[in-house]
């Protein structure tokens, strides 16, 4: 196959990925806002639950992202569905810490069952939300 033809979709590969580096930055930018807590601070300093709840709702929201990148019918439709996985995981926090009893602190101490327990969850509603998702 000619070199050209190989690279035909570059530029929609490009776009959509570039797109997606732009959601993720968005993303993170929102929920590093919301919480209470400076997780990257904290990462810094070596507190694992930090890393752990910040990654766990990081591939949630990846999750999701990746499918409405691989399943989109337009630009602002993939923006759609991505801005719908950002809200989602965003709730994920709320709804956990407002479950678990003194929760910014707990990550602030490096305690890492509540951590695990947001990242589970984060995951898991990241995935339902990818599957939810219908052309």
């Amino acid at each position: 196959m000619p070199l050209p033809s190989l690279l035909a979709g570059l530029p929609a590969f490009l776009l959509y990925f570039v797109l997606g580096l732009a959601l993720l930055a968005a993303f993170l930018g929102i929920y590093l806002a919301v919480t209470p807590y400076k997780e990257i601070a904290l990462i810094r300093e070596g507190n694992t639950a930090a890393a752990i709840s910040l990654g766990g709702a990081t591939l949630g929201y990846v999750l999701p992202l990746a499918r409405a990148i691989a399943q989109s019918v337009s630009v602002p439709d993939m923006l759609i569905w991505g801005v719908i996985a950002l809200i989602a995981q965003v709730v994920v926090y709320f709804v956990v810490a407002k479950a678990v009893p003194r929760f910014p602190e707990a990550i602030k101490a490096g305690r890492v069952s509540g951590a695990t327990f947001l990242a589970a969850l984060a995951i898991a509603t990241g995935v339902l939300n990818a599957a939810a998702m219908t052309s």
